[in-house]
């Protein structure tokens, strides 16, 4: 596989290129699959409080906008936590961040599920955003550092592990949230110390000497640094204005669609599936045939004409979930796609650069689900996908309108 004859390549590059995707995948160090399962459960419990959103509502006798805030708090904690990710993990090690991550995550979501106010709730999701950050962005940095395949084939496995994450997640949270719930919230504690015990036995310790991790330590700074380079910023911006819609259909497509807790469970699963699908088969195909950019861009434009058709069709309940499905493709391919993208677009560290644009995309997601809930509250109901719609089209605009600084990207993953 690698051994093949340069001389060979120009005639066999697509085919190779193939082959060597699948080989890269499977074979990995022992280390790479350890936080490959634990990212699937930390990955769960998303798509497992999806499904109880209207139950929440229901039992703490909250309005849809509030109940939104668990979406809000979460993501706003996160983009701020993104930014200390890095000179935690340059100082404690990338095991030991992973770890306190799960515990954190652990903790508060068992301590969610024991709760009586939607005010109480709110404030624990924000806890459950600060342990996902040390986690995500140092699970990032650690299978792309760690991987043998190269950076691409790394985030594709990342991908991966969230698609599997978020696929099976509503269809486990669907069972327990119909017992009640508060199932979810300690479904997801008692995954997070399968996750921690995984860790521990399967990744081995880490230290400043190897040649996987950052040399130095990370300064606070750095994030800020970083989004100095115009690719990043760009980035940033553009899947912050994509949040949006993303997480418009994340929370607050569950009250529209009249579904019990098991059926919207059922939905998430096949948005789940198809988002793992496209992630890891169908984007690196785009990106091979299109480059990373444009592909990224069509993706959008899609998901875009999505949300505007859940718009319209508010009120008709199979155009709704239909769209939601069909929404899970578009975004493993964009997920996949964009990862890619901010992993190449400037000269600084992996976890620097994962930190930077993950400070900027969750501040989408920050704003995103409690305005969709008021913009229901305040017109109608297809108010918040129209414009949810209308920011994942503005974030077309805004890459579209910059693309000149972002040519590189595609030209650093044909030389790969």
């Amino acid at each position: 596989m690698s051994s093949t004859p340069r001389s060979m390549a120009t005639t066999s590059t697509a085919a190779m290129s193939s082959t060597k995707t699948k080989a890269g995948i499977l074979n990995q160090p022992r280390s790479v699959w350890a936080v490959f399962f634990a990212c699937v459960i930390a990955f769960m419990g998303l798509g497992l409080v999806d499904p109880i959103l209207p139950a929440i509502a229901n039992n703490l006798h909250a309005t849809h906008s509030e109940v939104t805030l668990l979406f809000t708090s979460y993501n706003a904690v996160m983009a701020v936590a993104m930014l200390i990710t890095g000179a935690i993990s340059t100082r404690i090690g990338i095991k030991r961040t992973l770890i306190i991550g799960i515990i954190v995550i652990a903790l508060f979501s068992g301590l969610g599920g024991f709760s009586n106010s939607i005010w109480t709730l709110v404030g624990l999701r924000g806890g459950w955003g600060l342990g996902n950050a040390l986690f995500v962005a140092t699970a990032l940095a650690a299978i792309v550092s760690l991987s043998t395949s190269g950076t691409a084939q790394a985030i594709i496995l990342y991908e991966a592990a969230i698609g599997l994450g978020i696929s099976v997640g509503p269809l486990l949270g669907g069972w327990l949230g119909a017992i009640s719930w508060r199932g979810p919230f300690l479904g997801v504690a008692a995954l997070m110390v399968v996750a921690f015990f995984g860790l521990i036995t399967l990744m081995p310790k880490t230290n400043s000497k190897s040649k996987s991790f950052v040399k130095s330590k990370a300064s606070l700074l750095d994030p800020f640094r970083a989004l100095k380079h115009r690719s990043l910023l760009i980035f940033g911006i553009g899947a912050a204005l994509y949040n949006f819609g993303f997480f418009t259909l994340l929370a607050y497509a569950p009250f529209v669609m009249g579904l019990d807790i098991h059926g919207i469970g059922y939905v998430f699963l096949g948005w789940g599936i198809l988002l793992a699908f496209t992630s890891v088969f169908m984007a690196p195909k785009l990106q091979q045939w299109f480059g990373t950019v444009k592909s990224m861009c069509s993706m959008l434009i899609l998901f875009a004409l999505l949300l505007l058709a859940m718009g319209i069709w508010t009120s008709t309940q199979w155009v709704v979930i239909a769209c939601v499905i069909l929404a899970g493709a578009l975004l493993g391919n964009n997920n996949t796609l964009i990862t890619t993208a901010v992993m190449n677009a400037a000269p600084v560290e992996r976890s620097t650069a994962s930190a930077a644009y993950s400070f900027l995309r969750f501040l989408g997601g920050t704003i995103a689900p409690f305005l969709s809930g008021k913009l229901a509250e305040w017109y109608l109901p297809s108010t918040p996908f129209i414009v949810g719609a209308g920011f994942v089209l503005l974030s077309v605009v805004f890459i579209g309108f910059n693309y000149r600084y972002l040519k590189h990207v595609d030209e650093v993953e044909v030389g790969h």
